[in-house]
């Protein structure tokens, strides 16, 4: 289903609606969360995050008007997986603000060597920032957006394994971790 004005709710309908559901959002998220080292957590998107996530800017912003909406939609709406994809918002996380910026600057391109890995298929590694350019040549930004573009013989690899990792080969930041099973069975729902 996709994401249009006629299919979000009102400001008053959300507010009851967040109160009820606001947990099995939250524990949504979680679920399509996945920790990289200590430093990159990427949250992968799903239709449920993005509305959830338009239908909370309208909130904050007391967003009503039509054309303000359709902005909201159109800025966030791209980030929901299309059937043949994951895709996630990347976050770098330093808690000590020097400790971030040094790391940062250290990091450039980092978004660009992300992967995803199963047995027998070639690494399929992220295209990121389709957007805007977030990072310049002092350093890269904190927050980047990544869509991983599966091949169909990755896809159907991924759907018959639980064994796919994820990594970075960034030279400052290089590591592979397993997904878990039961977070590859969330990822998985992403295909059609």
């Amino acid at each position: 289903m996709s994401i249009t004005p006629e299919n979000l709710m009102t400001l008053e309908a959300y507010a009851k609606y967040r109160k009820s559901h606001k947990s099995e959002v939250i524990a949504h998220r979680r679920l399509r969360s996945i920790a990289l080292g200590e430093h990159i957590n990427l949250q992968f998107e799903s239709e449920l995050t993005i509305r959830y996530q338009i239908q909370e800017m309208l909130r904050v912003e007391k967003i009503f008007e039509e054309a303000a909406i359709q902005a909201e939609i159109d800025t966030y709406a791209p980030l929901v997986p299309d059937g043949d994809n994951w895709k996630a918002t990347m976050l770098i996380e330093y808690g000590d603000v020097d400790e971030r910026r040094q790391a940062l600057s250290k990091m450039i391109g980092i978004e660009d060597a992300l992967y995803i890995e199963v047995a027998g298929e070639a690494r399929v590694y992220a295209i990121a920032d389709e957007d805007l350019d977030r990072e310049n040549d002092e350093k890269t930004s904190a927050v980047h957006f990544v869509r991983f573009q599966f091949p169909a013989t990755t896809v159907a690899a991924i759907k018959a394994t639980n064994q796919v990792s994820m990594g970075c080969d960034h030279p400052y930041y290089t590591l592979s971790a397993a997904i878990s099973a039961e977070k590859l069975a969330a990822l998985v729902l992403d295909f059609k």
